[in-house]
């Protein structure tokens, strides 16, 4: 039995505890015969929110290709969320477009201001001839449903991005060594449960680190990071990683505030290990 479904925000989009992000083996180029399969694999299993970037190699392309494959429909099933790394107006468009072809849809469900780390950065996005105009203007011809924002680097960024922005929607760094040093959980999620955004959580598994160290499973990882968040999004590097981590919308129950605490505490010793993306 599939877990009940939750909004993301006040987007009223439906989306389950964990959903498919863009890299892992999708983050790689010349490697469809691998990503394509992975892609394909999810939508099977009803994943409903599918995220990728431009600034993942091949990533949109293997999306594009495996709805092609898939059918009809397919694309329409998911929430499909990608992202902009530039910072002007018109550079901006133009990647828009190029998503979108690449991606073989006439729109994004959620576009992205993509690994926000600098305040000039924020000024150059929302000063004149910014990537917001781009984003409102593809908002307004249909191009875009809703705008989000993204980052890993540093909290403070993202809270002065939300003060200036009514965004619809948080992509942040969650696991259990985020209590240990600028943490995103007690500043950025909590803000934006405040101002009633969707939260997406990244960095679930430390890029890997946690579970190839063995210092934490992969399904107590995901459990922790969907217990903060409207969904998680993760990398698969395989079929079979897609199976398992899918298999948690399955049963999931959000973990209690005692496990929540035994794990960071587990992990707290070395937790500079595990969130070397933090300035």
């Amino acid at each position: 039995m599939i877990s009940p479904a939750r909004l993301l925000g006040k987007t009223g989009a439906s989306v389950l505890p964990v959903s498919l992000g863009g890299e892992g083996v999708l983050r790689t180029t010349g490697r469809a015969r691998d990503a394509v399969p992975v892609i394909l694999e999810a939508l099977r299993l009803g994943v409903r929110c599918c995220d990728t970037a431009p600034a993942y190699q091949e990533s949109q392309d293997y999306y594009g290709e495996a709805f092609r494959q898939a059918g009809a429909g397919a694309r329409d099933q998911v929430f499909l969320a990608s992202k902009c790394h530039v910072r002007g107006r018109d550079r901006a468009l133009r990647l828009l477009d190029d998503s979108l072809r690449r991606l073989g849809t006439d729109r994004l469900d959620l576009w992205q201001m993509h690994d926000l780390r600098e305040r000039g950065e924020l000024d150059e996005i929302f000063g004149p001839g910014g990537a917001i105009e781009a984003a409102e203007a593809a908002r307004a011809d249909g191009r875009v449903r809703f705008i989000g924002l993204t980052g890993h680097h540093d909290p403070e960024i993202l809270l002065e991005a939300m003060r200036r922005y009514p965004f619809d929607s948080v992509l942040c760094a969650v696991n259990p060594a985020d209590p240990a040093r600028l943490p995103f959980m007690t500043t950025v999620v909590a803000d934006a449960r405040r101002r009633g955004m969707g939260v997406v959580g990244m960095k679930v598994l430390a890029a890997g680190r946690l579970v190839a160290e063995r210092t934490a499973g992969a399904p107590e990882l995901i459990r922790y990071a969907a217990s903060h968040t409207d969904t998680v999004i993760i990398g698969c590097s395989s079929v079979e990683e897609v199976r398992a981590n899918l298999a948690m919308n399955q049963s999931f129950e959000p973990m209690p505030p005692t496990e929540q605490r035994a794990l960071e505490t587990r992990i707290a010793p070395h937790a500079d290990r595990y969130d070397t993306f933090k300035r």
